[in-house]
């Protein structure tokens, strides 16, 4: 209330009242935690002077006081212990960067652009170990760019200010849009230090550069910087017979026609000898072939074995040849043309590799090689493929043929061109990176639970599992939308010994027990992946702290909940979008539950199905027919802020 009467000067704040409680009575912008104030959001709401009297709420996580006109110098922020986010931009603060703040060792984000702060930016900044936003442009900074040393930091930017000299190393990976309007800086990703020396500020002064603190209209009294010893004034007196330092011998048209009708000899030499061995090889077949049947039978086999050996796939036996199967659907292609496709690795997988493969009408498919996969006969291997090309659902992705032979087994299935979760959780860490927001988190989590409940539900004389659950086996197709890939090939799996490396993580601890796959280990693999996503930690390399090495996700997210139920468990990424902390929890709580170690008390996947859709409702309900961007609004603070 001390607040508000000194800086709400046009009453916008009405329903704060002295007589009512702000955690009970929705106070405008105010939200919280046990009793205390936590968060204060108070944009664009003409708010003047200073904002000292809030630094007495010791409790607040979140502050957020952006587009108003507040001004003076920003109060004293050593109280804000629990502080990790702090957006001030927009507003009139003046004098230097607050000292305070660099003792808020919990701060994810500090947001102090568009002000008209002063000063050098402090080394002091490296305290502030966790933050992942440091935004300091649009104000009037001068001075070096401290050498930062910030781990986890993914958005930075002190453009428009007066900064000067070479930029740190540790920040040279940012854009330079980061940097830019500080025309006294230098370094990647801008211009090389030794290039902004050597270029002249005005014509006829070579070399000149003006100094930052030179006012404008002392420029006639520049300090000339020479490149040369000849370009210092009154040096005039250097030999004319002696070479100068910085001068390098000219080559003469002679010589330069010379070296190019060498090369162009040296060129032909090579293409004549290269011709002659060709056309003797070329000969020879020819001959060869002459005398050779010209059955069709033999003609399709060396096309195969020809087209074999610029492909991925490896040569085929003679003694044997498959064929293609296609499964609930026309025949499209041939073998010859999925041969003939121009193949991109895709990854390694538990039971093979998968390549997407272009045919030359353009179309686009998957194809894996079974190359470990342990199968038996070809009858088995055909009813099973049968049983997994008759599945069909929006969150499956389709199996569309086969391929078996004694040498080979293909699969073909329709290719995902938005890549797997694993890549999008993990992929491209560092700056620049478009960090997986809250909504297309939970859009995924839910599509990919109904394609794991429905392979469960098909075929129940079988029970089908999937078997190998990670989140590269969970992919995006076009429309955003999640398909479950790689399900039924458990089937396939050698002695659990050699399989248990495939898991990363994620396999059950009675499949490592020697156990087969079931629905409740499909289960426990789902709900590892929930915890990843959560988190944003790969299963396979979770640090445990204090020397212990790795350890299983399921049961670090465990240990940190019984400790303190603080947001470390949670992904830095997901700390700037707002109201979303009771849906993470109950995210949480689902992928804990999925973990269990003992079987009995894991939900079914069905059940799982139902608890992630009551977290937000028809959102995540229904994600089929949007498209991959619409997926990606999460609620926000605003274009660049917080979280809970």
């Amino acid at each position: 209330m001390a607040f508000k009467a000194i800086s709400d000067t046009s009453n916008k704040l009405t329903n704060w009242n002295s007589s009512t409680d702000p955690c009970t009575s929705s106070w405008t912008g105010v939200s919280c935690l046990h009793n205390r104030v936590s968060r204060l959001v108070l944009e664009n709401l003409d708010l003047r002077g200073s904002f000292h009297p809030l630094t007495s709420l010791t409790q607040l996580r979140l502050l957020s006081l952006k587009r108003n006109r507040l001004s003076g110098p920003i109060p004293n922020l050593s109280n804000l212990t629990a502080l990790k986010l702090l957006f001030l931009s927009y507003n009139d603060f003046s004098g230097e960067f607050p000292p305070a703040v660099t003792s808020l060792f919990k701060l994810y984000r500090l947001d102090l652009s568009h002000n008209n702060l002063s000063g050098e930016i402090p080394a002091t900044v490296n305290h502030l170990a966790h933050v992942l936003t440091l935004r300091l442009d649009g104000n009037r900074f001068s001075g070096d760019i401290p050498s930062l040393n910030l781990p986890n930091l993914r958005e930075f930017n002190v453009s428009g200010n007066g900064l000067s000299g070479e930029i740190p190393e540790s920040l040279s990976g940012f854009p330079e849009s980061c940097f830019a309007q500080n025309p006294f800086l230098c370094g990647a990703p801008m211009k090389k230090c030794t290039e902004v020396e050597s270029e002249p500020s005005k014509p006829g002064s070579e070399g000149a550069i003006a100094s930052p603190l030179t006012p404008p209209h002392n420029q006639n009294n520049l300090t000339i910087i020479s490149s040369s010893p000849s370009s210092i004034p009154g040096n005039d007196s250097t030999p004319p017979s002696r070479t100068k330092p910085n001068s390098s011998p000219k080559i003469t048209p002679i010589a330069l026609i010379a070296i190019i009708l060498g090369d162009i000899a040296v060129l032909a030499v090579v293409s004549l000898l290269l011709y002659c061995y060709f056309w003797r090889n070329f000969s020879a077949r020819l001959k060869q072939g002459k005398g050779a049947s010209s059955s069709s039978s033999s003609k399709i086999l060396e096309t195969e074995k020809i087209v074999y050996s610029s492909s991925p796939y490896p040569a085929q036996s003679s003694l044997e040849r498959g064929r293609m199967v296609f499964l609930e659907g026309e025949r499209r292609f041939e073998l010859e043309d999925l041969l003939r496709a121009s193949a991109e690795m895709l990854g390694k997988g538990g039971f093979g590799t998968a390549y997407k493969a272009v045919l030359d009408d353009g179309s686009v498919v998957a194809v894996k090689r079974l190359k470990d996969a342990q199968i038996g006969g070809k009858k088995e291997f055909e009813q099973h493929m049968e049983v997994l090309g008759k599945m069909r659902h929006p969150n499956v992705v389709t199996l569309r043929a086969y391929y078996f032979a004694r040498e080979e087994k293909l699969l073909v299935s329709d290719f995902m061109p938005n890549g797997s979760l694993f890549w999008l959780l993990h992929g491209n860490r560092g700056p620049g990176r478009t960090p997986l927001d809250w909504t297309t988190r939970l859009k995924i989590a839910a599509g990919a639970a109904r394609g794991v409940a429905f392979i469960h539900a098909s075929c129940k004389s079988l029970k089908l599992t999937h078997g190998n659950i990670k989140s590269t086996n969970i992919l995006l197709d076009k429309t955003g939308n999640a398909r479950v890939a790689d399900f039924g090939l458990s089937i396939f799996a050698g002695p659990t010994t050699s399989a248990t490396p495939r898991s990363n993580g994620y396999r059950a601890p009675e499949v490592l027990d020697g156990r087969r796959c079931t629905h409740k280990s499909d289960v426990y693999s789902f709900g590892v992946v929930l915890l990843e996503i959560l988190t944003g930690k790969c299963p396979s390399a979770v640090d445990g702290g204090g020397g212990s090495g790795a350890v299983e996700l399921p049961r670090w997210v465990q240990s940190v909940v019984r400790e303190e139920w603080t947001a470390e468990v949670f992904d830095l990424e997901l700390m700037r979008y707002k109201d979303i902390e009771d849906e993470m929890v109950g995210l949480l709580q689902i992928g804990l539950s999925c973990t269990a170690v003992a079987p009995d008390q894991r939900p079914s996947m069905s059940h799982v199905v139902k608890m992630i859709e009551e977290i937000r409702g028809v959102d995540v309900a229904s994600p089929c027919g949007d498209t991959l961007d619409s997926v990606s609004d999460s609620p926000s603070v605003s274009e660049d802020a917080a979280p809970s």
